[in-house]
């Protein structure tokens, strides 16, 4: 149904912790899956916290550049999940994260082709959270908050936290204004760790509150730092229940939003009367009589125009055909949109997070042991030219090759000089003759 990005700032206010609780809590129809991707530039913290390294950090974010420059992003991109639905149904799955802040600048040309792929799979029947954590919302990363159909900010009500977000948010409005999709997309996500309320938040900034969170420190380390999320008491928590509540205003958000944004959905722009289109510039109130008739003789022309009569005659004792009547045309063009990505479905691999390590690169060409002369030649037998890529250059190149010239395929008479060698079954033998008989 929806993009949700979901930013944080300094002081750690809780956007993982936040995510995760509204990708637990997210209300999912028969059918439809949500898919939470930690797109921080710091790094990931869901593999090391709430899954307590239970699941190697072998694949997630940073496999994506590398797919992404093969043309295999959407399709890379089922092997990187992992499941975190309490029953194992694949119903809530996670894109881990980078694992070190060194990785993000390789994956500054697959930013806006992930944001692509992330919204072609609402088709595919998927919502999408976009935890963009302390720094994601800006940067080469912030198109996907910009793309986002409604981003979240996470603010503790305490006057340290709501004094470090004010700037964040005054430029992340102004970011989205400009570049985005509208300053309206932006909401909050509040904890209340401190003595300030929502409308008193709300009213400072000039913002909606999407939810209330409260400050408890034991239900949110179990989606931090650990812990059973099948517990019926976390379950049933105050956390899960008012997550619950802020992921019902982030998708009633959403639908106002796409209501207003949609060109689908705005009504028919009237045309104005010839009798009420105002004067061009310079014309004069003497004059506006005559630009009206021209003006509505423009208009009978186009009319007559359209009209297809069976034959011209100015009596009136013949009737005329009446033309028919033609569809409005559209008052403004409709803007193309996104095109979906094609995306393979099918199940997701690996749902636990163990997928197979991928197969070790073949060695290069060109590294070669050093005991490969004297096999490849003895192998392949007298003067012919081995496929392999020491056979194209002489023998005596390759490295560690006996200096020696290279026997000739039929040797008739040894070198009386050269040293004889024990006889091979029962008679003498040359140069040649040793190396038939290995």
């Amino acid at each position: 149904m929806a993009v949700i990005a979901v930013a944080g700032g300094p002081g750690a206010p809780g956007a993982t912790t936040s995510a995760l609780a509204l990708l637990l809590a997210w209300p999912l129809e028969p059918g439809r899956r949500i898919l939470l991707v930690e797109a921080d530039p710091d790094g990931g913290a869901v593999l090391a916290g709430a899954l307590e390294g239970r699941v190697e950090a072998v694949y997630g974010l940073r496999n994506l550049a590398i797919a992404d420059r093969r043309g295999l992003l959407a399709q890379t991109l089922w092997e990187q999940l992992v499941d975190l639905s309490p029953d194992g149904t694949a119903d809530r799955l996670l894109l881990p994260g980078l694992t070190d802040p060194s990785q993000a600048p390789g994956l500054a040309y697959t930013w806006e082709p992930l944001a692509e792929v992330l919204h072609g799979l609402e088709q595919q029947g998927y919502d999408v959270i976009v935890d963009l954590g302390r720094s994601g919302a800006t940067g080469a990363s912030a198109v996907l908050a910009r793309r986002a159909d409604v981003v979240v900010a996470t603010v503790r009500t305490t006057l340290r936290g709501l004094s470090a977000a004010r700037p964040r948010l005054a430029a992340l409005a102004e970011d989205l204004a400009t570049a985005g999709t509208g300053a309206d997309a932006l909401g909050l996500l509040l904890v209340a760790e401190g003595p300030y309320s929502g409308a008193e938040v709300s009213r400072e900034f000039g913002l909606p509150v999407l939810g209330l969170l409260p400050h408890a420190v034991r239900t949110a380390r179990v989606l931090s730092d650990g812990g059973d999320i099948t517990d019926r008491r976390f379950i049933r928590s105050e956390l899960m229940r008012t997550a619950r509540s802020a992921a019902d205003e982030a998708q009633l958000a959403v639908r106002r939003r796409r209501q207003r944004l949609s060109p689908a959905q705005a009504g028919p722009v009237a045309t104005p009367a010839p009798a009420a289109v105002a004067a061009p510039s310079g014309v004069g109130s003497e004059q506006r009589p005559y630009a009206q008739a021209r003006l509505q003789s423009a208009v009978e022309s186009s009319e007559r125009s359209q009209a297809q009569p069976q034959f011209h005659s100015h009596s009136h004792s013949q009737p005329q055909p009446q033309p028919q009547p033609q569809p409005p045309p559209p008052p403004f063009p409709s803007p193309p949109q996104p095109v979906a990505p094609v995306i393979v479905t099918g199940p997701v691999a690996p749902l636990a997070g163990l997928a197979p390590q991928p197969a070790a690169p073949a060695p290069f060409p060109g590294q070669v042991p050093a005991a490969y002369g004297h096999q490849a030649y003895e192998q392949q037998g007298h003067g012919q030219q081995a496929q392999q890529p020491y056979a194209q250059q002489p023998y005596a190149q390759q490295p560690h090759a006996p200096q020696q010239q290279v026997p000739e395929q039929h040797v008739q008479e040894p070198d009386p000089h050269q040293e004889q060698q024990p006889p091979v079954n029962g008679r003498p033998h040359g140069p040649g003759e040793v190396l038939r008989a290995r």
